[in-house]
């Protein structure tokens, strides 16, 4: 094989390995943001049990501490009911934040996903020239009569 053809096979292979090397790129930083996404919900369905079992744990002293002193009636239950209120809409804002910003971080890995392919494909289209000159050298070289004759 003459220096020529190694040449181009070396051209081609230079720019496959690099598409290649950009699409596997984009893929794995796609799958690194799927994976941060998941453990964050892990992580904040982790917060929101503690919380969860800090509020049942204030409003138990709260009803304690009101039978205790003597309270009857519906204020306590009032003052319980209207704290579970508000805890849940706090819980309702934070779940929301924390599913807005699970979403940003795999909008942001698919963009990086979609970045690594495009910049594969203008690899691609930027050598498309040297592969095409590539391939007709190594076309030629086949196409070569033999020296020494047959």
């Amino acid at each position: 094989m003459s220096f020529v053809v190694v040449a181009a096979v070396a051209t081609i292979a230079a720019t496959a390995t690099s598409v290649y090397g950009s699409v596997q790129a984009g893929k794995a930083a796609e799958d690194a943001a799927k994976e941060q996404a998941r453990q964050e919900k892990i992580q904040a369905e982790s917060e929101e049990l503690a919380r969860r079992e800090e509020l049942n744990r204030q409003l138990g002293a709260m009803v304690a501490a009101a039978s205790t002193a003597g309270y009857t009636g519906e204020t306590p239950k009032s003052i319980g009911l209207y704290s579970a209120q508000q805890s849940g809409k706090s819980e309702r804002g934070i779940s929301l934040s924390g599913k807005l910003a699970r979403a940003q971080t795999i909008r942001s890995g698919q963009a990086a996903k979609a970045a690594a392919y495009t910049q594969g494909l203008s690899t691609l289209l930027s050598s498309g020239e040297d592969i095409y000159k590539a391939g007709k050298t190594i076309k030629d070289e086949r196409n070569k009569p033999k020296e020494g004759g047959s």
